[in-house]
């Protein structure tokens, strides 16, 4: 999340973090338990996601960074490319390094989908 002391410039506070991250609290602290059924359940599908939103807000730039280098250091540059040259065999030699690369991405769409896959 935005440290709250940086100016989100050029937008003032609250920050688009801070918006989310008070709409999901509210919805948990106060919408559902005051709730029943139906709209308790949409009320947490609501929540979840805007957790989701959360975490991807503030892992998303290193993850995308970090994908970004492990394509490139299987020589592709998107995730249709690799998928080209993994059904080409191009990198057939790699496996290792493919292994690896795609094991990384799934884990980081985990990591914001559901940290508690993660949890020890």
């Amino acid at each position: 999340m935005s440290d709250d002391r940086t100016p989100n410039m050029p937008h003032d506070v609250p920050s688009v973090e801070q918006i989310v991250q008070a709409v999901r609290e509210w919805i948990e602290r106060d919408l559902v338990p005051a709730t029943t059924g139906r709209i308790q359940f949409h009320g947490r599908v609501a929540a979840n996601m805007l957790g989701i939103v959360e975490r991807e807000l503030e892992m998303g730039p290193a993850q995308r960074e970090a994908h970004r280098q492990r394509l490139a250091s299987l020589g592709v540059d998107s995730d249709a490319a690799l998928a080209e040259a993994i059904r080409s065999g191009a990198l057939d030699a790699r496996l290792g390094d493919v292994v690896s690369a795609v094991r990384a991405a799934v884990e980081d769409k985990l990591r914001v989908a559901n940290p508690s896959y993660f949890a020890t």
